[in-house]
């Protein structure tokens, strides 16, 4: 009698500038304050990817490398992934997560602050290369924890705000 194999998942924790694709048998985790975490995941094929960047883009850009630090190389090698699989962007369902205020009051008013800006470099990033987001829990202010199961495309998020201590106060 064969007996079927079970393994455990292997766990990927991405740190900021990093990204993973696999499959069915990974499981990713992350945690966000100011950065952003992109996931996609192909509902048919079992596989997935995630990415954590830190900022927008950088100027100038080395042609030769990507840096998964900034939105467009992270996303870009997202988009490489897939086509080395040979998928395409709106066969995967995708979810954004991040962008917190890790600092809240302490950006002049009308002034965006850093998760912001990287809030705003995704969404752009994400229409313009034909990606359609179905959940995105972004901004606030605190962190995230993030868990992404790539077998069933599940994202779990774990919220936690920012302590606020009175001036004057140390933790």
């Amino acid at each position: 009698m064969n007996a079927l194999k079970t393994e455990p998942p292997l766990e990927v924790v991405l740190h900021p500038g990093e990204y993973f694709f696999g499959d069915r048998d990974s499981r990713i985790r992350t945690v966000l304050g100011t950065c952003v975490s992109v996931t996609c995941w192909h509902p048919r094929l079992h596989i997935g990817g995630m990415c954590h960047y830190m900022l927008p883009a950088r100027t100038p850009r080395k042609a030769w490398e990507l840096d998964g630090r900034y939105a467009d190389e992270a996303i870009e090698w997202l988009l490489r992934e897939m086509k080395h699989r040979s998928t395409h962007p709106r066969e995967y369902q995708v979810k954004m997560f991040g962008g917190g205020n890790m600092f809240p009051g302490s950006y002049r008013e009308n002034t965006p602050h850093v998760g912001a800006k990287n809030v705003d470099a995704g969404r752009r990033l994400l229409e313009l290369h034909g990606f359609t987001a179905s959940v995105e829990e972004l901004g606030g202010a605190g962190h995230r924890s993030i868990i992404f199961e790539i077998w069933n495309g599940h994202v779990w998020v774990k919220r936690v705000p920012v302590s606020h201590v009175p001036k004057g106060e140390m933790p």
